[in-house]
């Protein structure tokens, strides 16, 4: 029997489809934070600090992650010479083959930014934010400086803003199986709405990129700035606030977190420097952090 004209172009289109997208590989991040060199001291010198980071940078090493991202407060006093100094030489001992993704914090920028500490920060680290890509990743960091504390920022917050919309969209198009979102203030440590706070967004601002984030598929929010650890969400939205490699707050211990990306979604926990895994195995998933991990 002849085929028939739909039979021939049903074959064509089939031999063109390229069937459903094959799941991504898992992989794994390490996510540092506020390292924040004199801070233990209150700046007279930068001791344990270096003790931690060179312990949290020889962990990154041995496990060897896809990439690292430091959530910011990389030192104590902005524009501290021999404190930056200290940060880029340890982080300079990285595994070449291994990104590692900068974000600014207060403590690098003052707790109010000005264009000037902007232009230092930006000269000695590069950008204050930017997007960078994993297979099936798209990673959006932002200066969440600007946002919490732009009197003397206006432009510069109008500016991010722009530019994050058109990043936002970008990763949307491309189809990202994972959007997140790295920045250093959190959002929010326990509801959207919460009352404002030095440890999070004020909600004038907050509310706002919440929605953005919701309408573009944002899944995952990493933030440090707490020095202590909280999970909280907005709808789909996880809000994960990591412990310090550096100094801690309340009763938390120094650390790091290990974040699996999987196709349908991102397992994570927060590890003391006592309880560091020998290895990180992408098979079995991590185990659920408990409460505040």
């Amino acid at each position: 029997m002849k085929p028939t004209i739909a039979g021939l172009w049903f074959g064509i289109l089939l031999l063109a489809w390229p069937g459903p997208a094959a799941a991504a590989e898992p992989f794994f991040f390490i996510q540092l934070t506020d390292p924040q060199f004199g801070m233990f001291t209150d700046n007279t010198n930068f001791v344990q600090e270096t003790a931690n980071f060179e312990f949290a940078v020889a962990t990154v090493n041995r496990l060897h992650p896809a990439f690292v991202v430091i959530t910011g407060d990389l030192v104590n006093k902005a524009g501290d010479a021999a404190q930056i100094a200290e940060y880029r030489r340890i982080v300079g001992t990285i595994d070449r083959s291994i990104p590692v993704y900068d974000v600014a914090g207060n403590h690098d920028l003052e707790n109010v930014p000005t264009p000037q500490s902007l232009a230092a920060y930006t000269n000695l680290f590069g950008a204050d934010y930017y997007t960078f890509r994993h297979p099936g990743f798209v990673g959006i960091v932002l200066n969440t400086c600007l946002i919490h504390s732009p009197q003397k920022t206006a432009d510069q917050l109008a500016a991010q803003e722009r530019w994050l919309k058109a990043a936002l969209e970008q990763a949307r198009a491309e189809g990202a199986r994972h959007i997140v979102v790295f920045q250093h203030h959190p959002w929010f440590l326990n509801t959207p709405d919460e009352p404002d706070q030095y440890f999070n967004i004020p909600r004038e601002r907050r509310l706002k990129y919440l929605a953005w984030f919701r309408e573009s598929r944002v899944g995952y929010l990493f933030s440090g700035h707490y020095h202590r650890n909280a999970l909280a969400h907005d709808g789909e939205i996880e809000a994960i606030t990591t412990g310090p490699v550096g100094k801690p707050l309340g009763n938390e211990k120094s650390g790091l977190r290990i974040a699996i990306v999987r196709d349908d979604r991102i397992e994570h926990r927060y590890y003391d420097f006592g309880e560091l895994p020998n290895r990180v195995s992408l098979q079995p998933p991590l185990s659920r952090p408990s409460a505040g991990k």
